[in-house]
């Protein structure tokens, strides 16, 4: 207990503002020595059940501990597909880590960086993935190769399972690809992680979008799949109903992230993606989608402006709500307060203004006080009449959240979805209303994190199985 928690060493934000590079260096071995050391090895590991995919972590820990790294490794992998992922994006300070027994008195064991060091150190070694089973004869679509579709299509595959994933971009990952930026997931990490879903045995088909060229009773009744998982994710955007939307300057944060993620916009113009970014950006929303929206903003203008040899651009996170009640990581917004975010507060736009060339030039807002909580528990906003003003700006982003995308559920007969496009699915097993289909991440539940999602497909994987093994795979219940 006398051993503080480590520091994770990072890159000055003053040196940031202007690269992609990783913010976060990762923690030393003797750094992560220590930390080990810090671990109580509960009996009761409450850390365990706080972990969506119910890593063993003091296990992992005490290998650490010892100095059998590649056992730590082994023992994360047993239920981890993608550790140097989680190590790095998942919110352990609200889930494993915050109930962490130690964490009453003191801080909290670093469980995401030791994981993270750990899964680092087994990529640069190779990691070797386990022996394959005795085929089943079972063939499974995974539709989606993100968080989901990953996890569930690697634990299929290590149960012996025939798997085929069917991706509708060109590059497999799922918002590990297209929407985390490259200075808080390195797209190399993400690439040697969808290699070791590979070397498992799972077929991953890219530019397949399914539902145009495949449909799902396509998949299940022409091609010969016992069934199917779906896992395709949130990627419809939300705007607002303001005027001005559709002016020039105006990004849905999904096509700005993947604009500069997927597309390499940041490493313009050696790939061709040019990202036009004004003077002053505002980002609409602060969720961990607008951290990183307003993060990339605040790069990709500063690079252009030193090009120019102008100043950095100002850049907004515009929230109608108070600071309390920020959807973000707390690391998040920590990291983008350092590298000189402005965070304005209780404040919510009512038009975009544009000029007469149809350019952002300007966003009208009013500002809001907090009254009696909503359904979501926290305080909703109201206006307070009077309050408008302009804001100058020359760039907006939405980041407002997303929904699926329906056209995965093209010809679907007997899958039924909420009001807000999601799939209805049992929230246990994964099983949706169509026989012999299942469903996990946010086309179940909406965007959110990671982690959830891998745990969705680890749930629906397991379930799938029992299916597939009951009588040569009966009817699902």
């Amino acid at each position: 207990m006398s051993i503080p928690r480590q520091p994770m060493p990072e890159q000055e934000a003053s040196e940031r503002r202007a690269n992609f590079f990783e913010v976060a260096r990762g923690l030393t071995p003797e750094m992560a020595k220590q930390e080990a050391e810090r671990c109580l090895q509960c009996k009761d590991a409450p850390c365990v059940a706080g972990c969506p995919v119910e890593v063993p972590i003091p296990e992992f820990i005490l290998a650490l501990r010892g100095g059998d790294v590649q056992e730590a490794a082994q023992v994360l992998k047993s239920k981890n597909n993608l550790p140097a992922i989680c190590g790095r994006v998942c919110p352990q300070e609200s889930q494993c880590e915050s109930v962490c027994t130690l964490g009453k008195r003191h801080e909290p064991v670093a469980i995401g960086r030791l994981e993270r060091y750990v899964a680092d150190w087994e990529l640069g070694q190779g990691s070797i993935p386990p022996e394959k089973p005795q085929p089943t004869g079972k063939r499974v679509a995974v539709i989606g190769a993100g968080p989901a579709g990953l996890t569930c299509a690697a634990d299929l595959a290590k149960m012996g399972h025939e798997v085929e994933v069917f991706e509708s971009l060109h590059a497999p990952g799922g918002v590990l690809i297209y929407g985390i930026p490259e200075f808080r997931l390195p797209k190399e990490i993400v690439r040697a992680e969808v290699d070791y879903v590979r070397r498992l045995g799972v077929e991953i088909h890219l530019n397949s979008v399914v539902g145009k060229l495949y449909t799902i009773d396509e998949l299940l009744e022409e091609h010969g799949f016992d069934a199917a998982f779906l896992g395709t994710g949130a990627g419809l955007p939300i705007f607002m109903r303001i005027p001005g939307v559709n002016l020039i300057g105006v990004y849905s944060a999904n096509e700005f992230l993947t604009r500069v993620n997927l597309m390499k916009g940041y490493l313009f113009p050696d790939y061709d993606t040019p990202v036009l970014v004004g003077e002053k950006v505002a980002v609409i929303g602060a969720g961990n989608v607008a951290m990183d929206s307003a993060r990339c903003a605040l790069r990709i203008g500063t690079l252009q402006a030193l090009e120019r040899g102008e100043d950095p651009p100002e850049v907004h996170i515009v929230y109608r709500r108070s600071r309390q009640e920020v959807p973000a990581r707390e690391e998040e917004v920590h990291h983008a307060e350092q590298e000189g975010i402005v965070f304005d507060f209780l404040t919510n736009p009512v038009e975009i203004l544009g000029d007469d060339k149809g350019q952002v030039v300007g966003m009208r807002c009013i500002r809001m006080e907090l009254g009696e909580p909503d359904a979501s528990g926290r305080r909703r906003p109201v206006p307070i009449e009077g309050s408008e003003f302009d804001m100058d700006v020359h760039t907006v982003i939405m980041a407002l959240g997303t929904r699926p995308n329906p056209i995965v559920f093209a010809d679907s007969g007997g899958l039924e979805r909420t009001q807000w496009g999601t799939v209805r699915a049992n929230e246990a097993t994964g099983q949706t209303t169509k026989h012999r289909v299942w469903a996990g991440g946010d086309v179940v539940t909406g965007a959110a994190t990671v982690i959830s999602a891998m745990g969705a497909g680890k749930q629906a994987a397991a379930d799938i199985d029992r299916f597939l093994k009951a009588d040569g795979g009966g009817k699902a219940e």
